[in-house]
């Protein structure tokens, strides 16, 4: 992690607690207030041009984070020096916008931690918290930090217990945030039983370790004092931290000093005392530097010296094991500047986030083959299944297979059977229709020799047609004439009744005219007389033309007669003869249809 990423995780925290409306954006006012101080706490000079054109009020409305960032990064980080500025004073900065609005500490005092250890915690979880934003810290770091600190008061973390209060508890992001991790430690449950002066001593010497980089120190009898049952003591000396009292041989006199030494990764300080005050050196450590035990020489024991390019530094510690945990610190943060590492928790952390990738990619990658592995067994148990319904289909298609093939040889043996009785029939029918053939031509002969015979009568009846017509036409001639003779006998009756009309008008007129009318109707009578005689005249006519029409009538009835008999003869020649049938007279046939013809003519002529 670097320093831009260190201090934009607090700087992040202070923005954030300025939105207080949650939007996402900070007015420019307060905005302008937080940079003026980071320029204090980071010894930027000030740039009051920059900061009045940038924040002036021309623009109206607040700013989101993304418009704050170009300002943020041009006129402060890009300007930022490592060393030039006392981080815990940024950090505390920060803190202090923060925590008013968002660190709620139990208000009747029985909070866990102090403020100050809150602060610190707090740091501490920046450090250890993702580069994401919003921050978290995963679970295992969230285990990591816990166990540090109960191992610098040499006390056991119950890890179940923690398991299951982070699985109770909601996590965004996949890890807690800082105030779900300060309210888990306010809670107490997992440094029940413990003194706050000892939890606050373990937070100051894991904060010392892991931010300000002291890599060893020697534990205060404070922490290890309190009420638990100790832990078995655990020595670690890649992760543990030097900081207590040794002897030191001067340069010039030769007098050994008692001095408060520090060891950093870059460079081991010593003080007057453990308050730090007065610093009165340092040994700058490099790849080039080496660490030496000694013999006992001028009644001092347990010596070492650290060797540099320019100068060698003779120390003597309390007891062996001492000596050997401050030689073996010392290697450490000597390799680290070897292999080019400024800090010993950075790099410790590094490698745990690449360790927990690594075990998300093989818990993927486990996953992925489970999942692999479940649908190759899904498509094992489909395939089996298809193989299954395969015989079990290739079973029914044998046996409709076998069922065809008996009913097919069935259908063959049924039609062997219907053909042999075709071909049975088929000889029968042949011969039956060789033998009706010869009745055929026998039939066809006869039938040739009616049709001549009909021939002959079609030419014999088409004259008696011819005179029966003629006939016809005389017969209406003669009807023509005697309804022409009706009609002049009935006009002759209507003049008749008229003048029988005008006869009896005359009767009955006056009796003195009645012999004017005499001699009228004498004359009317003589006229009677004529019309009487003329009368019978027409019925002479009509008696001559009664006789003409019964000499019709005999001559209708001979054709009727005639045509009758022809009739008979050509029903009976049309008529066909089968073997064995028996001659019928019969009357009818083709001249049938002029017997109802006849009748009405008789009748008519009646």
């Amino acid at each position: 992690m670097d320093l831009r990423a260190e201090l934009l995780k607090s700087i992040w925290y202070a923005f954030t607690a300025l939105d207080v409306e949650k939007s996402g954006k900070v007015s420019k006012s307060q905005l302008k207030v937080l940079s003026h101080n980071l320029y204090t706490v980071l010894s930027i000079p000030h740039d009051p041009v920059a900061l009045e054109e940038h924040f002036r009020d021309d623009d109206d409305g607040p700013v989101s984070s993304q418009g704050y960032m170009p300002y943020l990064n041009k006129y402060i980080l890009d300007k930022v020096e490592e060393g030039a500025f006392v981080k815990e004073n940024f950090d505390e900065l920060c803190w202090t916008l923060t925590a008013k609005k968002n660190y709620k500490p139990d208000r009747n005092g029985n909070s866990i931690v102090s403020h100050q250890d809150a602060f610190k915690l707090w740091c501490l979880f920046n450090f250890l918290s993702e580069d994401k934003y919003p921050l978290v810290m995963v679970p295992d770091e969230v285990e990591y930090l816990l166990k540090k600190i109960c191992t610098a008061m040499n006390v056991e973390l119950n890890s179940c217990e923690l398991e299951d209060y982070l699985s109770q508890e909601p996590q965004g992001q996949g890890g807690l945030t800082v105030w779900q991790f300060l309210d888990m430690v306010n809670s107490g449950r997992f440094l029940r039983g413990i003194e706050q002066e000892a939890i606050s001593m373990a937070v100051e010497e894991v904060y010392q370790e892991v931010i300000e980089d002291v890599l060893k120190q020697a534990r205060s009898p404070h922490i290890l004092g309190h009420k638990l049952h100790p832990a078995p003591p655990r020595f670690d000396f890649h992760v543990s931290w030097v900081q207590g009292y040794l002897w030191k041989k001067g340069q010039l006199r030769r007098n050994w000093s008692e001095r408060w030494f520090m060891l950093k990764p870059s460079v081991l300080s010593y003080y007057m005392s453990e308050e730090r005050k007065e610093k009165k050196g340092s040994i700058a450590l490099d790849k080039h530097c080496c660490v030496e035990v000694l013999p006992d020489k001028d009644g001092k024991r347990c010596m070492f010296c650290v060797k540099t390019s320019s100068r060698t530094y003779e120390m003597s510690a309390s007891d062996t094991r001492q000596r050997q945990e401050w030689t073996l610190a010392i290697q450490t943060a000597i390799r680290l500047q070897a292999e080019g590492k400024k800090s010993l928790h950075k790099d410790l952390k590094q490698k745990r986030r690449e360790q927990r990738e690594q075990r998300e990619q093989r818990k993927a990658a486990k996953e992925e083959e489970m999942q692999r592995l479940k649908q190759l067994q899904e498509e094992k148990e489909r395939k089996l299944q298809e193989l299954e319904l395969l015989k079990e289909a290739q079973r029914q298609a044998e046996i409709l297979l076998q069922e065809e093939e008996q009913r097919r040889r069935q259908q063959h043996e049924e039609m062997q059977r219907t053909l042999e009785i075709q071909l049975q029939e088929a000889e029968q029918a042949r011969a039956s229709m060789q033998a009706e053939m010869v009745l055929k031509e026998a039939e066809a002969e006869r039938q040739r020799k009616r049709i001549l015979e009909l021939e002959d009568m079609q030419e014999r009846l088409q004259e008696a047609l011819q005179q029966e017509v003629k006939a016809r036409q005389d017969e209406e001639a003669v009807r023509y004439a005697q309804a022409r003779l009706l009609a002049e006998e009935e006009e002759k009756l209507k003049e008749l009744m008229k003048l029988k009309e005008e006869q009896e008008e005359y009767i009955i007129k006056t009796q003195r005219e009645k012999q004017v009318l005499k001699q009228e109707m004498e004359n009317k009578n003589k006229c009677l007389e004529e019309a009487q005689k003329q009368l019978e005249e027409v019925r002479v006519n009509r008696q001559r033309v009664d006789q003409d029409v019964m000499a019709a009538q005999r001559k209708l009835r001979q054709a009727s007669t005639n045509v009758k008999h022809w009739n008979v003869q050509m029903n009976r020649l049309m008529h066909p003869i089968g073997p064995g049938d028996k001659r019928t007279n019969s009357s009818g046939g083709v001249f049938a249809g002029y017997q109802p013809l006849l009748s009405r003519r008789d009748s008519s002529l009646k």
